[in-house]
């Protein structure tokens, strides 16, 4: 067997960068082809062709309702189940080795409004070294970045001793429909690698994020004579500042060592407030939506059951709402926070690999948002952890992009890993 030393790296290094219009290309087709959350069937016969073309053994399924019914609120409802294709591709090993599954989501979310981006925000436009478009960073370059690794130890002749199996996955952004289906369809390996977007950062634990809607009542009246009425938005702001408060207490009781660095590790936001139909008219109803964040350690439904209570104390306080009490629902896909130990095996790998490749140890960080990582290891039973190109900053944003230089690095450093994981012979 080949051992992985820096020479070896260096030349894995060499066959990335032989193949950076190769990655290019495949990363600008892919961007150029609109994959919004539910609309991924386009981007999904890209992948399955690539996959088919480097020799992979290749499976396509859409995921089922019936399927997801019993993990409802782990994905959240969906409009539809057809035309979104999971993609696996596995490459066989020729045995005695680790095995790994590497995931990337081929869903987006929407690119908003076109005249927030500088140019077309499918454009693919490659500006020096920044390529621009929405999913450059989150995370059709991840996606780029495996089979680059996969085609530079191909190119070089290196045969892997362990299986690599690679999942592009539908669905993330609203729950993880994919990589839920991609367990239950029985994948599963040693130890499985995310390449979300980390700046490089080893990131051994995600936060959670459950997603609420807050129906508040209150009684219609003429705004001439508006004491007569209930206004349902008066009836939200104490319970909004609550929520606020809830925040401040928690950000300064919880702890955890890959966040405490972080100003506002269990963010609550408000995000969507609808309230009222007539600028004349007292509003009779509100609607408010927002999104609270955990960190790994906390279970769901204790925290559910906080913030019930905290509503639940504030409407006692009002005698109109101790009669007329708000609506608390949950909906949406649930992410709970998830974590492997920074020592774990895989963590030690993706680190070592990290090091050959740069010289330096990565950043070994939490991310305050969800991911398909803790899906992976709550019921695929694989240690995962994430590691990739691209910065959280500017997805979802105007003028998403990401450094070819920093996924060519990337994808040297999964090459590595994978040579040091599964084993090579060549």
């Amino acid at each position: 067997m080949t051992k992985l030393d820096d020479r070896l790296a260096e030349t894995i290094r060499g066959a990335v960068q032989a193949r950076r219009e190769d990655a290019v290309s495949l990363l600008q087709e892919l961007v150029r082809t609109p994959s919004v959350t539910g609309e991924e069937g386009a981007v999904g016969e890209i992948v399955e062709r690539a996959f088919s073309e480097r020799g992979l053994d290749v499976d396509v399924w859409d995921a089922t309702p019936e399927e997801m019914e019993p993990y409802r609120d782990h994905v959240g409802e969906q409009d539809s189940y057809e035309n979104r294709p999971n993609v696996a591709g596995v490459r066989r090993g020729e045995g005695g080795g680790r095995s790994i599954l590497l995931n990337a989501h081929t869903d987006t979310v929407d690119p908003g409004d076109p005249a927030a981006w500088k140019g077309n925000p499918l454009s693919g436009a490659l500006e020096g070294d920044l390529l621009y478009g929405r999913g450059s960073c989150d995370m059709k370059g991840g996606l780029v970045t495996h089979l680059g690794a996969l085609d530079a130890l191909s190119d070089l002749g290196l045969g892997l001793r362990g299986d690599v199996t690679v999942a592009a996955t539908v669905g993330e952004e609203n729950g993880g429909l994919g990589a839920l289906s991609t367990v239950l369809r029985g994948y599963s390996a040693d130890a499985a690698l995310i390449t979300e977007p980390t700046r490089l950062a080893l990131v051994p634990a995600q936060g959670g994020s459950l997603v609420f809607r807050l129906k508040i009542p209150g009684r219609s009246a003429h705004a001439a004579v508006r004491d007569e009425g209930v206004s349902a938005l008066e009836k939200f702001v104490p319970i909004f500042e609550n929520l606020r408060e809830l925040e401040q207490e928690r950000n300064g009781v919880l702890s955890h060592p890959l966040y405490d660095g972080v100003r506002n590790k269990v963010p609550i936001n408000i995000g969507v407030v609808r309230a009222g139909n007539w600028a004349s008219t007292v509003p009779e109803s509100l609607v408010a939506e927002g999104r609270v964040g955990l960190i790994p350690g906390e279970e769901v439904d204790p925290f559910k059951d906080l913030v019930s209570e905290r509503i639940a104390a504030v409407a006692k306080r009002d005698p109109w709402l101790r009669e007329h009490p708000p609506e608390l629902e949950w909906f949406g896909g649930q992410f709970a926070p998830a974590e492997v130990a920074p020592d774990a095996p895989i963590c030690e790998a993706v680190r070592e690999a990290h090091e050959r490749v740069t010289g330096e140890k990565p950043s070994v960080e939490g991310v305050p948002y969800g991911a398909d990582m803790r899906l992976f290891i709550r019921f695929g039973d694989m240690p995962c952890v994430m590691y990739g190109a691209g910065d959280v900053n500017v997805a979802h944003a105007p003028d998403e992009h990401i450094s070819i230089t920093e996924l060519l690095t990337a994808t040297t450093t999964v090459a590595c890993l994978l040579a040091d994981w599964c084993g090579v012979e060549g």
